[in-house]
């Protein structure tokens, strides 16, 4: 009797202990928050969102106004705000830019660049573009009462040539236009400088030069991935992008 009694609680204490465990090792997981770019919007991450939550991970995505870099480094940190504990900032295109601003926020752990802009204080897109050649981009804007549009053609030759039909139709409804005043907003002192990066370059990207990635890429001395995808990296290629989202949230901080 005393022998069962021994192993009952021998029993008990592991299953304590193993509960406890798994909480501690729930709370230490950081929140991933993605960050969106020009036309597109928070569902553009659903690949990684559904993968994530699936492995037991806390999932934000923001839904930037894209009115102005002010206004949508405030949506990410309305965010970030109901947030305990670590944050991985995911930033896609002008997203990169948004998540470059939080170098003071102390719950931001490590940021992740998906072909995205990566700005050094003081500069703007339209100064950065001049790292490298300008892409055909421009022939495929719509201006629109203030705000750029992307048209349906330049969905599928210059930002998701490499999506199916379905998947680039639902990006030229979906999309978020940008207020043209967004391409001279200024960068703030730059989060890259102090927190650890990753960059994913997409090779085959024709709306951000893929040479101007790799510029701030190294320029940031970030992690760099290179993929064969077109600009929109987190749906041509979703696992890849994934397992750099990962290799982040993992990183001994």
């Amino acid at each position: 009797m005393k022998t069962i009694q021994l192993y009952t609680i021998l029993l008990l204490i592991i299953l304590v202990g193993a509960g406890a465990q798994a909480q501690k090792n729930n709370i230490e997981k950081p929140t991933i928050v993605f960050v969106h770019g020009v036309w597109a919007d928070g569902t553009s991450f659903s690949n990684q969102i559904t993968a994530l939550q699936g492995k037991g991970y806390k999932v934000v995505s923001v839904q930037n106004p894209v009115t102005s870099l002010a206004e949508d480094v405030a949506a990410t940190k309305r965010a970030i705000e109901l947030i305990t504990g670590k944050v991985i900032l995911v930033g896609h295109s002008w997203g990169g830019f948004v998540i470059s601003q939080f170098s003071n926020e102390p719950k931001v752990a490590g940021l992740v660049y998906l072909a995205g802009f990566a700005p050094e204080e003081g500069e703007t897109i339209v100064s950065l573009n001049k790292n490298a050649s300008e892409t055909e981009l421009s022939k495929y804007l719509v201006p629109s009462n203030g705000y750029v549009f992307l048209s349906e053609q330049g969905v599928k030759t210059v930002f998701a040539g490499d999506l199916n039909t379905k998947q680039q139709e639902l990006i030229y409804a979906t999309q978020i236009p940008a207020s043209h005043t967004i391409f001279a907003d200024k960068s703030e002192e730059p989060a890259w400088k102090n927190k650890p990066s990753w960059y994913v370059v997409a090779k085959n990207d024709k709306t951000i030069n893929p040479d101007l990635e790799r510029f701030m890429a190294v320029r940031m001395k970030a992690k760099t991935v290179e993929l064969e995808s077109s600009h929109v990296v987190m749906n041509s290629k979703p696992n890849e992008v994934l397992k750099v989202i990962e290799e982040a949230v993992n990183f001994k901080y």
